[in-house]
């Protein structure tokens, strides 16, 4: 029967993991459980192929305990039931170690009728999840369980894990294996931090000989096209997509045009344009605001012209509007007036209109009163002093000019006349 390379090289030990040092590096946190052999209970958080369901299995090696495998996207209480069955049986005298694969799936009912026996003991749950756990899975659960993110696998121990598969592959099908240069490199750097994509690589490129051969030589070329948009990870309306919004706004607001354009490439390599479209316009007016107030029609009309034209041109305009705001100077005194104007407001801080600025049209009994209001056009530079506020928080301050020269032109202007 066929077995994947990939399963076929799964690590035995922590010393055959590669990556995550941070965790299970000598020393570190969650390597110092597992060697003690008593693990509580866990969550794995982070993308595929970083070796979440590889630690799983190594665990439950060490801690001498049965091992059950479940995925929340197919299984249901039923099979949680038939697990706790066999509690204190002797297909399960220590206990049982649960790996739940993509608990996020299973809803709130599902999820508690573990509580019981997670928190007893007698079942360890070690689940794992590429969504953040701390949205998808309930607090009874997390209470009892500690979480460990897994990043994705750096380039360089993604290539120790593609020299291997080769090495093993070699080794396999007796082939004479020679590598060009640079293209075991490139499958390790383009599988996006996934193992499980560059071993699988690795393993199209073996299949790939030509039945007879004695000799293989593995090529930049076949490289390439074998790892071709593998690197990509976006997962729309998860964590992966959120990320990237948030790093293409901030490096909009950091003035830095190399990485905005980075990701907006992300964005527009899957095809989301109004994702990003949306992030663009909100930076133009958040972070560019009144230091280059025609930067909010600009990108207006940039967003207007992509979606017009849709991709691939799409990308012509909105890279023009991202370097346009990168370069440009930043602002954010509107978003910070705004934004002290609404928490005044929510503290209930309202007060009376002042008689001046109320509708005279809606006096009682269609009586209109003096109301004394001037009219600033009226008077010279188009402006009279008189109170706008209500009384309760007529001194209130909300909008600071920025530190830019069309502000303060108009600062040194207003001064001049309110003078």
């Amino acid at each position: 029967m066929y077995q994947p390379l990939a399963d076929e090289l799964r690590p035995k030990t922590l010393n055959e993991v590669f990556g995550q040092e941070e965790i299970l590096g000598e020393g570190k946190m969650l390597r110092r459980m597992i060697e003690s052999g008593k693990v509580p209970n866990l969550i794995f958080y982070g993308p595929s192929g970083t070796g979440k369901t590889t630690v799983a299995n190594i665990i439950a090696d060490a801690t001498k305990r049965t091992l059950y495998k479940l995925n929340a996207t197919t299984a249901s209480t039923a099979d949680i039931k038939d697990i706790v069955s066999q509690l204190d049986t002797l297909m399960a005298p220590n206990g049982v170690l649960l790996y739940l694969d993509e608990i996020q799936s299973f809803n709130k009912k599902q999820q508690q009728s573990l509580l019981e026996h997670i928190e007893n003991g007698k079942i360890t749950l070690i689940a794992s999840t590429t969504e953040n756990p701390y949205f998808y899975v309930f607090n009874a659960i997390l209470s009892r369980c500690t979480v460990f993110e897994f990043k994705p696998i750096s380039p360089e121990a993604a290539l120790k894990a593609v020299c291997r598969a080769v090495d093993y592959m070699t080794d396999k099908t007796g082939l004479q294996v020679t590598a060009e240069d640079g293209a075991l490199e490139h499958i390790a750097s383009c599988c996006g931090g996934d193992i499980r994509k560059a071993i699988n690589a690795v393993e199209a490129l073996f299949v790939a000989a030509r039945p007879g051969d004695t000799e293989l030589t593995l090529t930049l070329e076949d490289a390439k096209a074998v790892t071709q948009r593998s690197a990509m990870r976006y997962d729309r309306g998860g964590d992966n997509q959120y990320d990237c919004l948030s790093a293409l706004m901030k490096s909009i607001r950091g003035s830095d045009p190399d990485a905005a354009i980075h990701y907006l490439a992300r964005f527009l390599e899957v095809g989301d344009l109004p994702s990003c479209c949306r992030r663009i316009l909100c930076s133009a007016c958040e972070d560019i605001g009144l230091a280059y107030p025609m930067a909010i029609p600009i990108v207006k009309a940039c967003v207007d012209s992509a979606l017009q034209l849709g991709m691939p041109e799409a990308r012509l305009p909105l890279a023009d509007a991202v370097i346009f705001l990168s370069t440009a100077p930043k602002s954010n005194s509107g978003c910070v007036a705004i934004d002290a104007a609404l928490a005044d407001v929510r503290k209930g801080k309202l007060g009376v209109f002042p008689r001046e600025l109320q509708n005279v049209h809606a006096d009682s009994a269609g009586q209109e009163r003096e109301q004394g209001y001037l009219y600033p056009h009226s008077y010279p530079h188009h402006w009279v002093r008189q109170q706008y506020l209500p009384d309760l928080i007529k001194d209130a301050h909300y909008y600071e000019y920025g530190d830019n020269k069309v502000e303060q032109a108009a600062k040194r202007y207003w001064e001049e006349i309110k003078k």
